[in-house]
């Protein structure tokens, strides 16, 4: 286990741990939380032994093998397949000591290869690729022809090759697009070790951890149960402080009044029912993050077009390449769009178009007369002037403003009166993407395009953003990995996928299931196209007989998977009733502690029986597919 006792640690002049106490036991998977620089990322430097604490001390079992991900970025005439082998130091040794081993020693070291299952090693690696957006081509590619953004997959799959006791991931979704999350979190619950995760994914952090250790106030504090249970502790702590209690309920009446005004709208689709069960459980979220430091609202825009943009038989692309074909969409006063689909599949395209920063190949876009568009993308960062201060930035939209109300407007971004007049080049990248955030906040534009807008934002700022959004009354078109970013403030998901964009008739766990199952006909079609390759001395009589009798065979199984598919149902919709319970401020009263404590027990064995059933599922569905695509 890892014990930190009586821990005090600097960097620099700033303290940022004073007699802190933790102990994190094998197996368990932990997020580690707080404000940016309180010291989440130095106490990772203290595990790896990178970083000396300044009293007490830390304990963690010498034989364990520690993996992370490497933050520089790697330009290597390797390919990405033999760039992540490289993570399982075991499996290089050994194929290394092939090459010139004879005679006993090269049967002693096949039957070491066979011990840690190693003639699987590369297909595990090409799945680990795969999963994280890697075609089978972009598999052979030499590791420096791949940009800074995908180095850094390729040093994340590295981490996760790594056969290791302790996985540290900081950040790990930054990098990832909403596919690449859900695989990676899918992945991650079936790891065995112990793993320690910072992460700003609120929905990323509630799947994967069961434990939170939050620091705060120079010591850390583990919590059981996963983020949203440390929300709802939080949230309590916080309202028994009389000072914040106020400011908690006057964000609660806020959060009430929103959810009010789309209770009607609620009823019409799917994707709207999906968010105000999001909206509900803003309370108890709001109630947590009520300390925050940012607090900001989307300026009403002068004027909103009914018609905003209307686009028809579209084609997108780059140079004589087609990218998206005859594309209508359509952006009215109040839309609310969340773009989902494949890495590539021209999620960033569509939006570049809709911010006029690519011109169409053919079809015809309808732009009203007072449009005004608010565009963020990672590459505006980059375009800030490194040697200016965030108040010059701002003062050059606005030269007519008072400087005491710029300062009162930069302050609710969380730049305090010293930060605001320094040249930004030291900033953070979240202090970068918030002042972008605010600059395009103070234009008031009438159509919000967001590319990935909460990579390098922390909790506080993402609920801050969120909260805001749902005011802000023009045109709104997303791309995100934050699930809960869109479940929050998307009212229609668009799928852009296979040159089309279409409207996605479902939520974001309809997609996680459309993904996987998309992936497993891919893998099926492969396995069958290969099937019949082997099959052309038989007749299509024998085929059809072939198939009959292995889907006889196979019925006792397919009937067991449907029962665990209903037992799944049926927890899931008890889990969803005990979880508007708990959204009910009443039931944190005093009076009612009891059916509090009777509920989160409940809640506990259900969450329990669901994981195993779950597993139970995963696992006889992997024997009917093998067995299925067996001949």
């Amino acid at each position: 286990m890892l014990v930190f006792s009586q821990l005090s640690l600097r960097r620099g002049t700033k303290k940022l741990l004073a007699e802190a106490n933790i102990t994190i036991h094998p197996k368990q998977h932990v997020g580690l939380t707080g404000a940016n620089g309180t010291g989440k990322s130095s106490l990772f430097a203290v595990i790896r032994g990178k970083l000396l604490i300044d009293a007490g001390d830390f304990q963690i079992p010498a034989a364990w093998v520690i993996a992370h991900v490497k933050q520089e970025t790697p330009n290597e005439a390797c390919t990405a397949l033999e760039y992540t082998l490289q993570g399982d130091t075991e499996y290089v040794f050994l194929q290394e000591q092939l090459k010139s081993a004879e005679g006993e020693r090269l049967g002693h070291l096949h039957a070491q290869l066979d011990a840690i299952d190693g003639y699987t090693t590369e297909h595990r690696a090409q799945i680990l690729l795969h999963g994280l957006g890697f075609s089978n081509e972009q598999m052979q590619q030499p590791v420096g022809n791949f940009s800074g953004g995908w180095r850094m997959r390729l040093n994340l799959s590295q981490a996760l090759m790594c056969r290791s006791d302790l996985l540290l991931l900081d950040e790990p979704t930054n990098h990832l697009d909403l596919d690449a999350v859900i695989w990676l979190q899918d992945w991650l619950q079936q790891y065995a070790g112990t793993l320690i995760l910072i992460s700003h994914d609120r929905e990323f952090l509630d799947t994967v951890v069961a434990h939170i250790a939050h620091i705060e106030h120079e010591k850390i504090k583990l919590y059981s149960g996963n983020y949203s249970s440390f929300e709802r502790q939080r949230g309590e702590q916080l309202a028994q402080q009389q000072s914040l209690y106020e400011k908690q309920q006057r964000e609660i009446s806020h959060m009430q009044s929103f959810v009010a005004r789309f209770r009607a709208k609620a009823s019409k689709a799917k994707q709207a029912q999906s968010r105000l069960k999001s909206l509900q459980r803003m309370e108890s979220i709001s109630a947590a993050h009520i300390d925050s430091p940012f607090n900001f609202s989307f300026r009403k825009p002068e004027k909103i077009p009914d018609h905003l943009l209307q686009s028809k038989l579209v084609h997108l692309g780059y140079g004589d390449k087609t990218l998206l074909k005859d594309v209508d969409f359509q952006l009215r006063a109040g839309s609310r769009i969340g773009l989902i689909g494949p890495n590539g599949a021209g999620k960033s395209t569509l939006i570049k178009f809709l911010a006029g920063d690519l011109e169409s190949q053919k079809g015809e876009v309808v732009h009203a007369q007072d449009l005004k568009i608010g565009y963020f993308a990672q590459h505006q960062l980059e375009q800030l002037d490194l040697e200016e201060s965030a108040l010059t930035h701002l003062r050059q939209l606005d030269k007519q403003a008072r400087e005491q109300e710029l300062r009162n407007y930069l302050g609710g971004f969380g730049f305090s009166n010293e930060r605001i007049e320094t040249a930004i080049a030291p900033f953070s990248g979240g202090e970068k993407a918030r002042l972008a955030l605010a600059l395009l906040v103070y234009q008031k534009p009438n159509v919000l395009l967001l590319d990935e807008p909460t990579n390098h934002l922390d909790l506080d700022m993402r609920h801050a953003l969120s909260v805001a959004l749902q005011e802000f009354e023009g045109a709104l078109v997303v791309v995100s990995h934050d699930r809960h970013l869109l479940k929050t403030v998307a009212d229609e998901l668009v799928l852009v996928s296979h040159g089309k964009v279409e409207t996605f008739e479902g939520d974001l766990d309809d997609y996680s299931q459309w993904l996987k199952e998309t992936n497993l006909a891919a893998k099926n079609q492969s396995k069958a196209e290969a099937n019949n390759e082997s099959n052309t001395g038989l007749s299509k009589k024998q085929k059809r007989q072939n198939e009959a009798q292995r889907r006889k065979q196979l019925l006792p199984l397919k009937r067991k998977i449907q029962r665990l598919e209903k037992q799944m149902e049926q927890l899931q919709q008890q889990q969803s009733n005990i979880e508007i319970q708990l959204g009910d401020a009443d039931i944190y009263s005093a009076e009612n502690s009891q059916v509090l404590q009777n509920l989160l027990k409940e809640k506990g064995q259900i969450d329990s029986d669901l994981e195993e059933i779950e597993m139970q599922w995963m696992d006889e569905s992997e024997t009917y597919e093998n067995k299925f695509n067996a001949e």
